[in-house]
């Protein structure tokens, strides 16, 4: 199985951009994707927290890929990225590093993804004495958190000014945040309805496993409701 990994996560690529470099590269490298696995966070919440990502991790099996476009995307502390990198080739994974140009297996040496982390160190010091962004990042905005929910009733065909009557939302902002994170190009892409719904498309749905922590506590706190 080959996976395309993203995550939504401000301050890291749009998910729009991360796609783009993952079609490129997988169309340059022969890989056929199998499933798309998007994470989104509004936060930078270490793994402990992020429960589906470990989920994920533990359902690899041997012979497995995992393409993404940086390491970041992954996590973007090293402790927390060997840990990641330990669990993904204990289980026989291979991990594609795209800007970085290396593949990650059992037998690569801690000397080869050294240069990977010590960029990764680098780019983190100066996100942090820099109020500049990575190119192709957006700053957060207050509709992130909806942003799974509008990929999808983009996919179902509901008009911008239908979405923003929905979220009580000024439809100009919304149409701006959509445009800005090409929702729109991302909601072609997904085959798959949103977890506890039905999707009535006859299309491929097993090409996407949607990882979206936000939206699952939504649907508990609804039911407590």
């Amino acid at each position: 199985m080959v996976y395309a990994y993203l995550r939504q996560l401000p301050g890291i690529y749009a998910l729009s951009q991360q796609q783009k470099s993952i079609i490129s590269y997988s169309l340059l490298k022969n890989l056929e994707i199998d499933k798309e696995v998007m994470e989104y966070s509004n936060a930078n919440q270490p793994i402990s927290q992020r429960k589906e990502f470990e989920d994920f991790l533990h359902t690899l099996k041997h012979g497995d890929t995992i393409v993404v476009q940086n390491l970041s995307i992954l996590s973007q502390y090293t402790d927390e990225i060997m840990q990641i990198i330990n669990c993904m080739l204990s289980h026989d994974t291979d991990l594609h590093i795209i800007d970085d140009g290396i593949i990650i297996k059992k037998e690569t040496t801690i000397a080869e993804i050294l240069p990977s982390l010590n960029l990764l160190s680098k780019k983190r010091a100066q996100l942090s004495n820099s109020k500049g962004r990575p190119k192709g990042s957006h700053s957060s905005s207050k509709f992130d958190q909806y942003q799974s929910s509008i990929i999808y009733k983009l996919k179902d065909g509901m008009s911008v000014s239908a979405i923003s009557r929905e979220l009580g939302v000024s439809r100009s902002s919304l149409k701006d945040y959509i445009q800005s994170r090409e929702l729109k190009q991302i909601a072609e892409r997904i085959w798959s309805a949103p977890s506890g719904q039905e999707d009535t498309n006859k299309k491929d749905n097993s090409k996407l496993l949607l990882i979206c922590p936000f939206e699952k506590s939504l649907h508990k706190e609804a039911d407590h409701e």
